[in-house]
């Protein structure tokens, strides 16, 4: 049985981390080194560490930076951004990361996805969808959920069915999906419950929810869906608004088995 996982995200632009609401309106959030010294000491599950511009900027992630963020860290690392070959994901892997977060690419290229799984296994491949509530009519097909999926840092809509794509990578040979609702991102209100509900019925890989975090019971609510074995923040810790260690006690006192928190840092 895989233990809920607390994962906090690292969007990163020019070396630093930054944040925003629904992904625009960027503000500076800090390190990327320092952020993921507080969260190991904190006691988070895993990172994510996103190069938020990669994509639109035509180049790889900034592997300098995710080698000095995996220094830091005994927590697997997961990273993405223009990752959009077998060399550049060897590249990050050799770096650090513990696994890879492919999203443009392969939606472009889904066999990205296939021979990625082959060549370093499926527990490294994570597909992250940025998903948008839209019209049925503007995404082709008689069973559209009514959630299209976004490229580029959500800047591209693809006319793709976010949970025909989730199905698609998952034949892939995906291990893992990052499911992010730019409908919630940053607006602290709670996960997109429908709509991980509806991935969680479509594919049967483990589901790390983002976009929506805003107090303890989010998460509660989310991980109690089928699947998603991780819930993802990422201003709610970098603002200090929420702690891990606050977190996982929260979790704990409503009967969830989490992994425990450092010596001392755990209480309310």
């Amino acid at each position: 049985m895989l233990l809920p996982r607390i994962i906090p995200c690292l969007d990163v632009k020019e070396g630093r981390t930054v944040k925003g609401v629904q992904f625009e309106n960027l503000r500076d959030a800090g390190s990327p080194q320092e952020l993921a010294r507080r969260y190991e000491r904190q006691g988070a599950d895993e990172l994510v560490f996103l190069d938020i511009t990669a994509t639109l900027e035509a180049r790889a992630a900034m592997t300098s930076i995710v080698r000095a963020v995996a220094s830091e860290l005994f927590i697997p690392l997961t990273v993405g951004g223009g990752i959009d070959s077998i060399e550049r994901i060897q590249k990050l892997l050799r770096a650090g990361a513990d696994k890879v977060s492919l999203n443009s690419a392969a939606l472009k290229d889904p066999t990205l996805v296939s021979r990625a799984a082959r060549r370093f296994g499926t527990q490294c491949i994570t597909v992250a969808i940025d998903a948008k509530r839209v019209a049925t009519e503007r995404i082709p097909g008689d069973n559209s959920s009514g959630f299209e999926v976004f490229s580029h840092g959500g800047k591209r809509a693809t006319g793709r069915d976010a949970i025909e794509w989730a199905k698609e990578v998952q034949a892939h040979g995906a291990g893992e999906i990052l499911a992010t609702s730019m409908d919630c991102d940053g607006r602290q209100r709670g996960f997109d419950l429908p709509l991980l509900l509806r991935l969680a019925e479509a594919v049967s890989v483990p589901i790390v929810a983002s976009g929506g975090a805003g107090e303890p019971k989010h998460f509660f609510e989310v991980l109690q869906i089928p699947r998603v074995t991780g819930a993802l923040a990422a201003s709610l810790f970098h603002d200090e608004q929420l702690s891990i260690p606050q977190l996982k006690t929260y979790l704990a006192e409503k009967g969830m088995q989490v992994r425990q928190t450092h010596e001392g840092e755990a209480g309310l």
